[in-house]
């Protein structure tokens, strides 16, 4: 039997671990309120099992490029994974709620280290003009895993009990952790450096800060004195990361990578392209449970297509992204997710969710058109020695992004529902709900400002820069033409 090419095995070891991960992580929201009544804890003591995981993820996020130039790519991987599995274990196992906020932390270190290292080591597995398929791979996961987590948690639950939704990792984890040790080659960093003991206490607790920040405005909103105290803390710190790091010999976050147009303008349109995204994953289910009557089954069910339609046309995009080009994919992506973000207005208390259905379908297509080009042309130009340091700030990225469309998202739900439900105490229920459905069509409005955001900023991007993707034929073809 024909063996698979290396790329390939990378691949299939990167996919098993980040669908771990992201499974972990939605499967994890269902489940939160049959812990509550498990342990017997409110809400504020319930949140930390959520926030635990995230401090987490901020602290070792920033850091760990520098742990796989040192250490080497597999070593830190298998790290990674052995920390999320080993700690899964234990959140299964916790006796009481304090064991298992401190588990969820010990997650929180291998998810934050194995998500920039795996995709590093898939990036440099394949070669420039191959990172489109590299991105299609990474779609599997990230499309497949947040669809299939709320059923197979509900079910779990349903079927067996709490504590299986973490040991569902174990197998999971256990193959993930076989394919390293008998795929993976050892790579490290040629001058990994000394460890930026300060560089690393910055953008730790600078990240770990404005994520706390941002999770206390999703939940209290932006007047509230400890979400203010957070956010000038954070830009304290994250002031003092980019005066250290941009001085540093040997930085821990090397900020000057920002300086390169694509990459730049790839982290931030990514901030768009999550935003709008996370904002309206954030929107539908409280929609469909709150004011249409469904079930967290039926709200996952009615969010799989959206899933599927992303997953089928990243793959679509993988293959033509080498003749078309990252600029006009990325700004007809936008410009489809502006139209998906608008037919969210059409949205009522009586409307067939089949309607609704169709907009996610659309909002699901412009992800995938979305995914492929902006991940691809924003590592064009980064090389093997630079990738391990570009994947933790995408991911820095990735993660500021998703605290902050919940943070808005959510701050924006109460503020334009408090606004029309005023006055209306004594109102019919029939009157209240269209109040409240008034409210989401006011928040529904913030994926489209992200929307707007992106497809402005797509005219930072030139496909001359991510040239090193792009299919070579084509490229010339469209430089002769050009001339002539």
């Amino acid at each position: 039997m024909r063996r698979l090419e290396y790329k390939w095995l990378v691949g299939i070891t990167f996919v098993l671990a980040l669908v771990m991960q992201i499974l972990d992580m939605t499967i994890l929201n269902v489940a939160l309120a049959t812990l509550g009544k498990q342990f017997g804890v409110g809400a504020g003591t319930l949140q930390w099992v959520l926030t635990a995981y995230m401090i987490s993820l901020a602290v070792f996020i920033p850091s760990s490029g520098w742990f796989s130039d040192r250490f080497g790519s597999k070593r830190t991987f298998q790290f990674a994974v052995l920390m999320f599995t080993g700690a899964s274990v234990i959140c299964g196992a916790a006796p009481g709620i304090k064991t298992l906020i401190a588990a969820r932390f010990l997650q929180g270190i291998g998810g934050g280290m194995l998500v920039p290292v795996g995709q590093a080591m898939l990036f440099r597995a394949f070669p420039a003009q191959e990172r489109a398929k590299a991105s299609a791979i990474l779609a599997i996961p990230i499309t497949a895993a947040p669809a299939l987590g709320p059923l197979l948690g509900g079910t779990l639950i349903e079927v067996a009990n709490w504590r299986w939704i973490f040991f569902i990792n174990v197998p999971v984890g256990a193959l993930a952790l076989l394919c390293s040790i008998l795929f993976l080659v050892e790579e490290r960093g040629q001058r990994p450096g000394r460890f930026d003991l300060p560089g690393f206490v910055l953008a730790g607790g600078g990240l770990a800060v404005l994520l706390l920040g941002l999770d206390r405005a999703a939940q209290d909103g932006w007047s509230a004195l400890p979400v203010w105290g957070c956010l000038l803390l954070a830009a304290v710190l994250i002031g003092g990361l980019v005066w250290r790091e941009l001085r540093a010999a040997e930085p821990m976050l090397d900020l000057r990578l920002l300086g390169n147009r694509i990459f730049g303008a790839g982290n931030v349109l990514l901030l768009c392209q999550t935003g709008a995204m996370f904002g309206v994953l954030f929107l539908i289910p409280l929609y469909l449970q709150n004011l249409r009557g469904t079930s967290a089954l039926q709200a996952g069910a009615i969010l799989m297509p959206q899933a599927l339609s992303m997953l089928l046309v990243t793959q679509v995009i993988s293959r033509i992204y080498g003749r078309v080009g990252p600029r006009r994919l990325i700004a007809g992506g936008f410009a489809m997710l502006l139209v998906s973000a608008g037919t969210l207005q059409l949205l009522s208390l009586s409307i067939s969710l089949w309607a609704l259905v169709g907009s996610l379908v659309l909002l699901g297509a412009s992800m995938g058109m979305l995914m492929t080009p902006l991940q691809t042309a924003a590592f064009a130009q980064m090389s093997g020695a630079s990738m391990g340091q570009a994947t933790s700030l995408f991911n820095v990225s990735r993660q500021v992004a998703t605290a902050l469309a919940t943070a808005v998202v959510a701050s924006a739900l109460v503020m334009f529902t408090q606004a029309a439900t005023s006055g209306l105490e004594a109102a019919s229920p029939e009157a209240m709900a269209q109040a409240r459905m008034s409210g989401f069509h006011g928040a529904f409005l913030v994926p489209v400002v992200f929307g707007v955001l992106g497809l402005l900023l797509t005219f930072r991007v030139r496909d001359s820069d991510a040239v090193a993707t792009l299919d070579r034929r084509a490229e010339a073809q469209r430089e002769s033409s050009s001339i002539n």
